[in-house]
């Protein structure tokens, strides 16, 4: 009798929400059931809904503003738009809570409900796991006839109070006296409207954008790796442009390249805002178990500490509110944090603070990035079967047993000559796998010997 086909389960409740692979693990009523037990926990009142481009998100829209209205909710619509801005909006307009429709960085067949509060900052882990609850247990809420609200669509710019507060944390008359040309790719994303005129009307830079239509699919791997960008590279020294930015489709994460084309590590992306915002605010430093120990030298420079916790935006904000840091993200994924911003990962910031630095110094994005230490990534995937992950990770330990070891979040191996970092990823079945060195010899021999190690 032939061996049936193991089944790869895609729908994961995770850190920042409900994730899956739309049609036969994301459907309609699980979006509608999530919705309405969103609605139970917060009481009914206001929540705001947005969306990033995928072609499943207007469906997703509607499956959850039905969830809400069964809740008791009055639904404001802000249709699509950055989930940084759908943030902002919700804290901005008090509303009771707020869902981003997007799978962020990844493909274009997976979709998400990311859960805001009413500070429109991911749910932390007791709220998460209430909800959670709800969920399974369907003890929703049904409102009576006389009870059920309505739908308002946002037709304002419901972007403004996001971008004003980033305008608020630079010089934006020197950024625009500077006249600077940018490169951008908007991966067709939630970010091909906004992000242009961002640009153009609020910074004064010359634009020239590829991939900006929001009715036209991802034209690229929705994740803005650099390996991934060759089409930005171009556009860059095509048009001599001072720098290139790439979002992804709900324009949190943040690529960058220099004026040559070539795409700095994400890592040290976050490094630059870093080194940009210590000099003006009190706090320490805030970042995943993944991020370069190049934030931890930029932060020793500020006479500051740097605090690390599990990978996911939700866990980094977690731990920032704990120490009151001035500055935080994910550098792994090009995500900055800012809070006297907001709480959320946020390119737009990223694009401030850099084009900030370059005018205040007048300095290349190459020549800024030539300051910070240097160091060597590597990073990779690979599947992985559910029970076979504790024998992995503690054959792992045991091949380096004088490394100091973080079990955080995974397996994190500190060693004389560079660390290893693994864990299963939080939105897909999938083992991610990381090192780094001061060269790229270390780093590699570190890379390679973990994937033998786990086969």
């Amino acid at each position: 009798m032939p061996e049936t086909p193991r089944r790869e389960h895609l729908l994961k409740v995770g850190v920042s929400g409900v994730r899956g692979v739309v049609g036969e693990f994301l459907t309609p009523s699980i979006a509608a059931a999530f919705a309405q037990a969103f609605g139970t926990y917060v009481g009914g009142g206001r929540v705001v809904v947005g969306r990033d481009t995928r072609a499943s998100g207007e469906m997703l829209t509607h499956a959850v503003s039905c969830g809400l209205l069964a809740a008791g909710c009055d639904v404001v619509q802000v249709g699509v738009l950055p989930t940084p801005s759908i943030q902002v909006y919700v804290a901005a307009t008090r509303a009771r809570g707020g869902l981003a429709i997007t799978a962020s960085h990844n493909p274009p067949e997976y979709n998400a409900l990311k859960l805001f509060n009413a500070q429109g900052l991911f749910f932390n882990n007791y709220e998460r796991a209430e909800l959670v609850d709800l969920y399974h247990q369907r003890t929703f809420r049904d409102a009576r006839n006389d009870e059920i609200g309505g739908v308002t669509v946002e037709r304002r710019d419901a972007a403004r109070p996001h971008l004003e507060r980033v305008l608020a944390r630079v010089d934006a008359a020197r950024i625009r006296a500077r006249r600077f040309r940018v490169a951008l790719d908007a991966v067709n994303g939630a970010g091909s409207l906004v992000t242009p005129h961002f640009l153009r009307e609020d910074l004064g830079c010359d634009v020239e954008a590829i991939a900006v239509d929001p009715t036209q699919p991802f034209p690229r791997v929705a994740e803005p790796r650099p390996e991934v960008l060759g089409d930005l590279s171009d556009l860059v020294r095509r048009t001599r442009a001072d720098i290139g930015f790439a979002q992804d489709p709900d324009g949190d994460r943040l690529a960058v390249a220099d004026e040559t084309g070539r795409v700095l590590d994400s890592d040290d992306v976050l490094a630059l805002a870093v080194d940009v915002t210590l000099p003006h605010l009190p706090g320490d430093v805030v970042v995943n178990l993944t991020t370069s120990d190049v934030i931890d030298d930029v932060a020793r420079r500020h006479g500051r500490q740097v605090h690390r916790t599990p990978v996911g935006e939700a866990h980094v904000v977690d731990g920032m509110l704990a120490v009151e840091a001035a500055i935080g993200g994910e550098g792994s994924n090009g995500g900055i944090i800012l809070p006297a911003v907001h709480l959320c990962r946020d390119s737009y910031t990223g694009m401030a603070l850099l084009l900030d630095r370059m005018a205040e110094t007048g300095q290349t994005l190459s020549a800024l990035a030539a300051t910070l230490p240097g160091y060597t990534r590597r990073s990779g995937v690979v599947p992985f079967e559910h029970g076979r992950l504790g024998a992995a990770m503690q054959a792992l330990d045991a091949a380096f047993p004088d490394a100091r070891t973080d079990r955080t979040d995974g397996l994190k191996l500190r060693l004389p000559a560079g660390w290893i970092h693994v864990r299963a990823s939080n939105t897909e079945p999938l083992l991610r796998i990381s090192t780094e060195a001061r060269d790229a010899a270390t780093a590699r021999m570190l890379f390679d010997r973990v994937g033998q190690l786990l086969g």
